[in-house]
């Protein structure tokens, strides 16, 4: 192991120098032991929309989401535990993607809220429009009233 200086604390700290192979093989030994100490309870718990949650084994096997994205061993083992999980009915099996979902035949509740609010709105914009074309009417008037005192001293009738 290499000591380096560090200027930010002050004082000597290791510095990793493994390639990006010795990275990946213990990457993936990791996430093998990993494996190893999980029960069928436990991935029950980890299940996200039908598959593993990502961010959890990450979390727990301490390296980055992207060796789960981009090293093809830890991907593949990943994989293949998710099959095994599958074959055991821990998580619920792959939906097909090829056949498009089922239209629903009754209403979405949010879509109709959105409705209902969206023309509330539009009749309050409108009442408030009709109520500045009304004052703007009235300011009109004052300010004709306000000229008409201020150059003869009287009010008109």
């Amino acid at each position: 192991m290499l000591l380096v200086w560090s200027n930010v604390n002050n004082n000597m700290s290791p510095v990793n120098n493994l390639s990006g192979q010795q990275k990946a093989d213990q990457n993936l030994a990791t996430f093998h032991s990993w494996v190893a100490s999980k029960t069928d309870a436990d991935y029950r718990e980890m299940i996200l929309r039908g598959q593993l949650n990502r961010k959890e084994i990450v979390r727990e096997c301490g390296f980055a989401k992207s060796v789960l994205l981009q090293n093809p061993r830890v991907k593949e083992a990943l994989r293949a535990l998710e099959a095994q999980l599958r074959e055991r009915d821990i998580l619920p099996p792959v939906a097909d993607s090829a056949a498009p979902a089922p239209a629903p035949d009754a209403p979405n509740p949010r879509v109709a809220a959105d409705k209902a609010r969206l023309k509330r709105l539009e009749a309050e914009n409108a009442a408030l429009r009709a109520e500045v074309m009304e004052l703007r009417g009235q300011l009109d008037r004052y300010r004709l009233m306000d000229s008409v005192l201020s150059s003869t001293g009287r009010l008109p009738r």
